[in-house]
Order: structure tokens, then C-alpha cells, then sequence
């Protein structure tokens, strides 16, 4: 009723549901403690075809709708936050490709984007500038028929493994607005740019965030997207609508998780001659859990039907990210209370949700940020005669 899927994008999501019952909650503790890229699990997303959800069917992708790529995400992120992080960049590159890509680029990489054979990654972030992206110092400027790069990225997921970057980058460091001097550029491992180290985390485990150098790094003119140089903070602006429902629908995965994990726990433990869910105040938590998931997905798949239906989504993208995101750390956190002692142990899953849970609030724009996007757009849509 949330998502209104068809009966093929529904085979989808309960195929995907399987796949982590299945595969990946019996391994991720383990995975997720030692910190292991899980090379495994990933092949297995490839064969499901989760890289090829937003490709077109031309290129050999799925091209299903937002409603059904949010769901798939949730339930990746229901099995392991790190999966439905390690299939998001890729998802968003993916979208801006279809979307605004030249014929050329389109056929050049979402065929092997679909299966997997390359991966992609948005680079957006640099040290210092967090979500201000027009303040990057980060350059591309032409010298004959190339872009000489050069410029320091954060937070880059999946930097060592991507066989693909869209890297935005300011072309015209002189353009008034910034904005104008903006330009995505598609980068490849062969053009030279330098992982120098990967950053360590609370949570979101298993796959590396990243520190990517470009250092006089020279790039094809053609390679910017869509071959419209200055148009790379618009383009990003639409992929992130796309970015920040996925982060919400993760949100969502690791809610529900917590939840069932508190849900599970409050019927078989037993204080004082009784279930401790029939205690009023751990009855109010799970109520308050259920109705708050509740709501948060249904701003998440909102905002996916508005993008489904061809409608701009910033305003609703930002709204299921900013509360899906604080759903989420207080679900964790709750569940944590109701687990008790059991909830600081890492002999559980509920302190990973907790350790999971924050990066949603500060990814893909925090939400500080996002609070002014919603009121602009708001008064935006609503001016005053």
C-alpha cells in the first residue's frame, strides 16, 4: 500500500528481502566488527542486478521505478546499513548519467554500470567545506583538449574499488554565482587521481570512505557530463533528490531493523512476572517506533512517487531525509534502552544500529542544511502576491 509496486518491482523487493534472510544477517556481525569489505555479499547484489536498478533497460538495466529502488534500499540497509551505502553514489551516478549523460557517455558506461563490472561514486565533499559545495576549491581547468584537475575530495565511498567518479568541480573559479562555474566531470582510475588514505568511522563498516587527491590529474574535455560545462551544480542538485531519498530509505532499513530487534527483545524477556513490553514505559517506546516508521516512510515513498511522476523533490526529498534520518537515531537509541544492558553489548546488533543511525543525519547534506532547503522551497512554492 506504501510503495504501490507492480506484482514484477514487488518479485524485486522480496527477492532482495530473501537475500539478506538469507545471506546476510548470518555473516554481517562478523563482517561488520572486522571491518571486512564484504566481497561476497556484493557479487551476490551484482547477480540480483541491484547496480542496474535505475539503467535503463536499453543498457541492460532494470529501470525501475524510485518507489521500488527505495524499497530495495531499505531492505538492503535492514540487513546492513554498509550494502545499501556500497549500491547509493553508484545509484545517484547511474541516475545523472540517464539523465543528463551525452548519448556517447550513456553508451560508453551504463551497460557496464548495470552489472556491476565498474562501479560508480559521487565525489562531492571537501575537507572543510562539509555541505557548502559552492565554496569547493576544488578546480578544472581547460589546458588544450583536456581539464588539468586539482583539488582534495572527503568522505569519497567506495574511492578505492569505483571505476567511475562524477567529481564536481569548479571549471570557471571566476563565475558569478559560483554556481554558474560549476561542471560534473565522469573521472577514471587510468586518469591518475590518488586514494591517500581511507578515514575511520563509528559505524557504516565494510566499505572505505576515502580521501581522493587530484594533483595536475588531466582529464578528457568530454568528459564533462552531458557535455554542458557550468550546468554540474543543477545536475548534482537533481541526483541528490535521488541521493537523499536513498539515504532516507536506508534510514528506514535501520529503523525497522532496531525496531524489530526492540520489538523481539520486549516479548521474550521478562521482568517483575511479566513481558517488559507490557510495562507502560517500554509500551510507549514501541509505539512510539512503530507510528514514527510509519510516517517516515510514507514522506520517503512521497517523495519517490513525486520523482516517479516526473514532479521536482527537493522539498520532499529533504523532508523524508531530515526526518527518516532522526527517526532512525531515536529508534536506535530506544532500542538500545529497552535491550538494557544487552543493547552496549556487541554480542548484539542494536549497538550497530546506533553506531549506523548518525551517518544519515550528517550525509547527503545534514540536516541543518536540509532545514533551510524545505523553508526556501517552501516559501518558494508559497510567495506571498
Amino acid at each position: 500500500m506504501l510503495t504501490a509496486l507492480d506484482d514484477v518491482e514487488q518479485t524485486i523487493v522480496d527477492t532482495v528481502r530473501s537475500f539478506v534472510d538469507r545471506d546476510v544477517l548470518p555473516v554481517v556481525r562478523e563482517l561488520e566488527h572486522a571491518d571486512t569489505y564484504p566481497e561476497v555479499l556484493i557479487e551476490g547484489m551484482k547477480a540480483l542486478g541491484i547496480y542496474g536498478l535505475l539503467v535503463p533497460e536499453k543498457h541492460g538495466g532494470s529501470d525501475v521505478s524510485m518507489a521500488c529502488f527505495a524499497a530495495v534500499t531499505e531492505e538492503l540497509a535492514r540487513g546492513w546499513m554498509s550494502l545499501a551505502g556500497a549500491m547509493g553514489g553508484h545509484s545517484v551516478v547511474v541516475y545523472l548519467l540517464r539523465t543528463f549523460g551525452t548519448q556517447e557517455q550513456q553508451d560508453r558506461f551504463l551497460p557496464r554500470l548495470a552489472t556491476g563490472e565498474i562501479r560508480a561514486t559521487m565525489v562531492l565533499t571537501e575537507p572543510g567545506g562539509g555541505s557548502d559545495l559552492q565554496a569547493m576549491t576544488t578546480t578544472a581547468l581547460l589546458d588544450g583538449g583536456e581539464f588539468v584537475v586539482n583539488g582534495t575530495k572527503t568522505w569519497i565511498t567506495n574511492a578505492r574499488r569505483a571505476g567511475l567518479l562524477a567529481l564536481l568541480c569548479k571549471t570557471d573559479p571566476s563565475a558569478e554565482p559560483p554556481h554558474r562555474g560549476v561542471s560534473v566531470l565522469l573521472v577514471e582510475p587510468e586518469h591518475g587521481y590518488e586514494v591517500s588514505r581511507d578515514l575511520p568511522k563509528l559505524g557504516y563498516k565494510g566499505v572505505e570512505s576515502c580521501e581522493v587527491v587530484f594533483d595536475d590529474v588531466r582529464v578528457p574535455a568530454d568528459a564533462v557530463l552531458g557535455g554542458d560545462e557550468g550546468a554540474g551544480f543543477r545536475q548534482m542538485m537533481r541526483g541528490l533528490e535521488v541521493g537523499r531519498i536513498q539515504v532516507a530509505a536506508r534510514a528506514l532499513g535501520v529503523g525497522q531493523a532496531a525496531m524489530d530487534a526492540a520489538l523481539r527483545y520486549a516479548q521474550e524477556r521478562e521482568t517483575f512476572g511479566k513481558p517488559i513490553w507490557q510495562h507502560q514505559s517500554v509500551g510507549n517506546y514501541l509505539a512510539d517506533m512503530t507510528t514514527e516508521l510509519r510516517a517516515a516512510r510514507l514522506l520517503t515513498f512521497d517523495a519517490a512517487h513525486a520523482i516517479d511522476g516526473g514532479r521536482r523533490a527537493d522539498m520532499e526529498a529533504g523532508m523524508a531525509k531530515l526526518f527518516a534520518s532522526e527517526v532512525a537515531m531515536r529508534i536506535a537509541l530506544d532500542s538500545v534502552r529497552i535491550h538494557g544492558g544487552y543493547g552496549y553489548s556487541t554480542e548484539f546488533d542494536v549497538e550497530r544500529y546506533f553506531r549506523d543511525a548518525p551517518l544519515m543525519i550528517v550525509g547527503e547534506g545534514t540536516n541543518e542544511i536540509l532545514r533551510s532547503v524545505i523553508a526556501r522551497q517552501l516559501v518558494g512554492r508559497n510567495r506571498v502576491p
